[in-house]
């Protein structure tokens, strides 16, 4: 299960392709992608510039299905697929991705289905306010892979382990030196900004990308004055991390402003990602090349796709 990371001469590359990612999937080659980490629309009303997001659970999860099935084709048996998602629709896509019969008869037989390997909670407490319920403070992270041993998770990775309290609190002897693997939920709070990721935590302290208008401005992520929801970098590291080594492909099937696609880059994974907004498509191809430019990292065209007399157009 575990390999560690290692050197890679291969030539990196990272894109980001402008179209549905179905229609996308569908010309890269089986097996070719080695993790697919994604943050997909919820089900929940959100007002996309393209996308339908009006709630709508029988074509939600008939459209996850579809999508689901053409990761699961194009990881390799090894590979990984981090899904996070909301409240709304976890459940059910916990069982989509896993057993399509029991869900709905119309999915047997669309794809084998993956294996549950990390139920985790990103929790926060710049929470989302709720006019009649509790503030929401949290997301799942779904860990799936497509054989249920043998796939690839860096454990003993010094990016991805911490120190333990055996080491920092106790001074014990017995602790492994190269410290523990985190839990599976991660703290995330704006008042720590400055401690994330330090040696002196075994939890993940970085706050929920800013949610105003004015504070996403300043970063440069926003559209039509408009807050633009976002992954914060840090949890798209530790998961490419801990599911990828240097050199391989990660995926997103919706690209957004392009967190992962950064990640990737930053820590020498090759990268394609799609996306169906051209507002959301320029925002995360400028932000893949400058981190490519940081990292001279040569943008290419998008590896491993099918052997095929005429490519279609996405988009």
């Amino acid at each position: 299960m575990d390999k560690p990371e290692a050197k890679t001469k291969k030539k990196l590359t990272a894109r980001v392709l402008r179209g549905d990612c179905i229609e996308g999937m569908q010309k890269l080659a089986a097996g070719s992608v080695d993790l697919v980490a994604t943050d997909p629309p919820y089900d929940i009303g959100y007002e996309y510039d393209t996308y339908d997001d009006t709630p709508n659970e029988p074509e939600y999860l008939s459209w996850c299905g579809r999508w689901f099935q053409q990761v699961h084709r194009i990881l390799k048996p090894d590979g990984t697929f981090w899904l996070i998602i909301g409240d709304e629709r976890v459940a059910q896509l916990r069982m989509l991705a896993t057993q399509h019969s029991m869900l709905n008869a119309d999915y047997a037989g669309l794809f084998p289905g993956f294996h549950l390997q990390t139920w985790g909670i990103w929790y926060y407490t710049f929470g989302v306010a709720c006019a009649n319920n509790f503030a929401r403070s949290h997301t799942h992270l779904l860990r799936f892979t497509k054989r249920k041993t043998k796939f690839t998770f860096n454990r003993d990775s010094p990016l991805v382990r911490v120190p333990s309290a055996r080491q920092l609190v106790y001074n014990d002897a017995r602790a492994n030196p190269a410290g523990k693997l985190p839990d599976n939920t991660w703290v995330l709070s704006p008042l720590d900004l400055g401690l994330a990721f330090t040696e002196e935590t075994d939890t993940w302290l970085e706050s929920r990308v800013c949610g105003t208008f004015a504070e996403r401005q300043e970063r440069g992520i926003y559209m039509e004055k408009k807050a633009i929801p976002q992954m914060p970098l840090k949890v798209m590291e530790r998961i490419i991390l801990a599911s990828s080594r240097p050199g391989e492909l990660v995926v997103d099937p919706f690209s957004g402003t392009g967190t992962t696609g950064e990640a990737a880059v930053l820590h020498g994974r090759s990268f394609l990602g799609f996306e169906l907004s051209e507002n959301y498509h320029a925002i995360s191809s400028n932000r893949i090349q400058k981190a490519i430019r940081s990292k001279t990292c040569p943008p290419a065209k998008p590896p491993s796709t099918k052997k095929s007399t005429k490519r279609k157009k996405v988009g």
